[in-house]
């Protein structure tokens, strides 16, 4: 019987262990992670291994972050329903339902991250939109405050793990997904930044409400050139765990550096 050539790799939680510490994990980290699984070939045991082996590594003195966001709580006017008629978009500000740490999903964040916010022990923050889980000794430091209209800068999630000098881990996903560079963003001064308003459905006093915040409007769409320039004169080394390529960075030279590049660049 002849057979396709199989190119995935297969990787067993030992596996995992073995190859994220000879990026450089370690025990106590604070670790921001974001992840394809599906890039670094066949998981054996899929997302679960994945948070085992990460979790196994940082140990109880560490602290592992994801994304849990949101972003479909948001008013439809700002694209995130796009396929729906505009003439729904009253009941969507009606009806979408208010944010719920414990329930409402994470949208568009990888399997791994869906599950890591339902993991034992795990805490989410407040953000109706743009939240964040964590696991390990920081994670209520981390998540128990998240500003409405501070997202990403002073104080938030991102900020914290700045204070902890965290790093940031990229599991076959490039800096388009970096969600730390948005810390640099509100830290970094240029002509174009400005303020926006946000709306989301939350609960506030046992009730839901559809409120409105004032943010600052980001902008990811220099992250990818950013980050290749930030590796190249950093000289940063692109692992490789099965079929991904992955980075891993201490996250406040990160962030320093790109404030930097951001006030240089962006106009």
């Amino acid at each position: 019987m002849t057979g396709i050539q199989e190119s995935r790799a297969i990787l067993t939680k030992e596996d995992l262990v073995r190859h994220f510490k000879s990026c450089g994990l370690m025990e106590g980290q604070s670790i921001f992670v974001h992840a394809s699984l599906s890039k670094l070939g066949f998981v054996v045991g899929g997302a679960e291994t994945l948070i085992r082996s990460l979790l196994e590594i940082v140990g109880t003195e560490g602290t592992l972050m994801m994304p849990s966001q949101t972003w479909k709580n948001l008013d439809p006017s700002t694209g995130v329903h796009w396929k729906e008629p505009v003439e729904w978009w009253p009941l969507i500000r009606e009806h979408w339902p208010a944010y719920d740490k414990e329930i409402t999903p994470a949208i568009g964040m990888g399997v791994a991250a869906e599950i890591f916010r339902k993991w034992p022990g795990a805490k989410r923050s407040d953000h109706p939109a743009r939240s964040i889980a964590a696991v390990g000794k920081h994670a209520e430091y981390i998540t128990n405050t998240h500003d409405l209209s501070n997202i990403f800068g002073d104080g938030s999630p991102l900020d914290k793990l700045y204070q902890l000098n965290g790093y940031v881990l990229l599991i076959g996903v490039g800096h388009d997904k970096n969600t730390s560079l948005h810390l640099a963003e509100t830290r970094a001064d240029f002509p174009a930044k400005q303020m926006v308003n946000e709306s989301s459905a939350i609960m506030a006093d046992g009730t839901r409400k559809w409120v409105t915040y004032q943010t600052q409007a980001v902008d990811d769409s220099d992250f990818v050139s950013l980050g290749e320039e930030y590796e190249k004169e950093k000289n940063i080394k692109i692992h490789r765990i099965g079929n991904a390529d992955i980075r891993f960075l201490e996250q406040r030279p990160l962030v320093d550096w790109a404030a930097a590049w951001m006030e240089r660049h962006r106009v």
